[in-house]
This record gives C-alpha cells, sequence and structure tokens, in this order.
C-alpha cells in the first residue's frame, strides 16, 4: 500500500474508512488475493481511495494504484444496462411488463407457445425467469451474429428462477435492437470504458482458451465471445464507481422514477437491476434496509446506502492469476461493508 486519496474528508470518515481498510489490507497480506481498492463516497464528508497490493503478478509484476482501471463484470448489469433500460421505460419506448418479443420479435420464433416468448424486462431486470444460471454460449462458436442467433433461438432448460446472465444478455440485445448499434458502439458512460490501457489495468485471469493473461481485455468468457453484452465488460475506476454512485444518492445521474425503480424490491433478494440487503448478502449485516449493491465475478463490488447518503466499492483482482483458488472474497466483502457500517 503506497497512499490513499482524501477529497474533502470529514472528521469521521477517515476513521471509518481506515478500519474498512484493515480486511482488505490483510487478505493481501496473506496472499488471499493480489490486490484491490477500496474507496468510499459520504454526501457529507467526501471520499476516501486507497489501494493495496499488486494489480498483476504473472508474467510481471505491477503495483496497484488508486487509478488502477477494472474490469467491472457483473457491475456492468447496474452501471451500464439497468439505466438505460429504466429509461426506455421512463420514455415509453418500452414497457416493463411487456415481453421481450416487443423489441425482440424473433425471440423463439419458430415456438409461439414458447415460454421465453413470456418473459418481460421487469423479470429479467429482477432475476425472475426460468433461465439457467450458467450458460458457457462462448463454447458454441466465435461469431458475435451467430452467437446472438444461438442465445435468441435456443430452446433453453427451464427452472426455478436464478441469478441469470441470461437476463442481462437479452437485455442488452433488446439495447443493440433499439439503438441499432452493438454495445460496444455505445456511449459507456463518463469515466467508463469496454476496454483499458493494459499497462492501467488490473490483471484478471490467465485464460485457458485465449492462452493469455488478461489485462484490460473482458474476462467474461461469453462478453468476449458476443464482442460485448449487457452483463458484462464495463471498465472502470474506484473513482469513475464512486462518481456514478454519488450521482445516485444526488439523484443528478438518472431520474427519480430510476432510482426510485433501483430501488424497488421485485424479490426478497433483488429489485429493478440490484440486490438488496437479505441474510448473507454481500453488503454485510449493518448496512440499512435502504441499501442496493451488486457484485461481479472478478472481485468488483459496488453498494450504495441512501439512508446513511454514503457508498463504497471494493475492486479486486481476486481471480489473477486463476478462479480456482479460495480467495475468501465473499468474507472479505462482508467485513468491509460491516467496518463501513459500524457505530
Amino acid at each position: 500500500m503506497s497512499g490513499d486519496s482524501r477529497q474533502t474528508a470529514g472528521a469521521d470518515l477517515p476513521r471509518i474508512f481506515d478500519r474498512a481498510f484493515d480486511p482488505l489490507d490483510a487478505s493481501v497480506a496473506q496472499g488471499r488475493i493480489p490486490g484491490g481498492v477500496l474507496g468510499i463516497v459520504d454526501r457529507q464528508h467526501g471520499r476516501i481511495i486507497r489501494e493495496a497490493g499488486a494489480a498483476q503478478l504473472e508474467p510481471v509484476k505491477r503495483p496497484m494504484r488508486t487509478d488502477t482501471w477494472f474490469d467491472l463484470a457483473s457491475l456492468t448489469k447496474v452501471i451500464f444496462t439497468t439505466p438505460r433500460i429504466l429509461a426506455l421505460a421512463e420514455t415509453g419506448t418500452i414497457d416493463l411488463d411487456a415481453p421481450l418479443i416487443s423489441v425482440l420479435p424473433d425471440l423463439r420464433q419458430y415456438d409461439d407457445d414458447a415460454w421465453e416468448r413470456k418473459v418481460t424486462f421487469r423479470q429479467c431486470l429482477g432475476h425472475q425467469t426460468p433461465f439457467p444460471a450458467v450458460e458457457p454460449i462462448y463454447t458454441y462458436g466465435r461469431d458475435p451474429d451467430l452467437l446472438r442467433a444461438f442465445v435468441l433461438q435456443r430452446q433453453w432448460p427451464a427452472g426455478q428462477p436464478v441469478y441469470s446472465d441470461i437476463n442481462f444478455i437479452l437485455l442488452g440485445f433488446a439495447l443493440e435492437r433499439l439503438s441499432g448499434k452493438t454495445i460496444r458502439q455505445m456511449e459507456p458512460g463518463p469515466g467508463f470504458a469496454f476496454r483499458a490501457d493494459p499497462g492501467s489495468a488490473a490483471a484478471t485471469e490467465k485464460c485457458t482458451w485465449r492462452n493469455r493473461v488478461l489485462r484490460g481485455e473482458v474476462h467474461d468468457d461469453n462478453c468476449a465471445a458476443l464482442k460485448g453484452a449487457g452483463h458484462a465488460g464495463l471498465f472502470g475506476t474506484a473513482s469513475s464507481v464512486l462518481d456514478y454512485a454519488e450521482g445516485l444518492l444526488d439523484g443528478s445521474i438518472a431520474s427519480t422514477e430510476a432510482i426510485g425503480l433501483m430501488r424497488t424490491p421485485l424479490s426478497p433478494t433483488r429489485t429493478h437491476g440490484w440486490e438488496r440487503p437479505h441474510e448473507g448478502w454481500s453488503g454485510g449485516r449493518l448496512c440499512s434496509l435502504q441499501t442496493i449493491g451488486h457484485t461481479g465475478f472478478t472481485g468488483t463490488g459496488l453498494w450504495i446506502d441512501f439512508e446513511r447518503g454514503r457508498a463504497w466499492t471494493l475492486l479486486t483482482n481476486r481471480i489473477h492469476p486463476t478462479r480456482h483458488f479460495d480467495s475468501g472474497i465473499a468474507a472479505l466483502r462482508q467485513a468491509v461493508g460491516d467496518r463501513v457500517n459500524e457505530g
């Protein structure tokens, strides 16, 4: 750890930050994760960002910085896709309770009675569909147009509602269809991008099918094969993630209606796009019930507590150089969240 960035922090925030940073520092010291960046913003007391450990270990070692770019993975769902879908609903371009076929009429087009044709935008936002949790779409080919056709025409096995990337892949298809652009041709938002300079990015995994350590290119296999998707692919820094969170806290980055929907429960664990507090959730035990959050597979996370006017992001490279290792990321996230909110 080489330093921190403190911007107009109040008297209490440095104390809160120091205790919240300790679990991250300990995880790095124990070799559980290579490195990470913690950032906290408080509407009354400013923000603090601090880094620990290494941005890369293999094949060369690079130090972590407060401005290191991270593959945000599933934070793409809440920073990029969700606000765009909600904005389209607000203008009347889509109806959240209408089926996806209102925009994607070719979804399971050879079977009018297919259950996939009844799935709505709102159900996808809240992961209330029968789509499977995991599907290795990338193993079916490398042509992104054919893979899109595969996703749209596949007879998906139906199960109980679970968190599924397919929901947001389809929402991303809807954004593409309505805009006439691919995801990667769209504006990613202030401070974000769909790739990053390898020398400024935290390394992720040594990919077994791309045969290299990934730096600045998307880790998610399906997003890589689709060449952009609604469930993953966004890159950002701790500052850009906190800027987005602060924009939700003060209402400057989205409408009151959209922010309200992001906070409106759709199930015991989900809102429109986001996760909400429940037993064992990533934000810890002490956040208020007015908190929303989300995590990313690469080791990222963002939590926003509207009652306290506070948000925090923990960005790590916990899958570098491999995901097949117990990084303890779940316990780390909860420990940081509890220390952000205790006392």
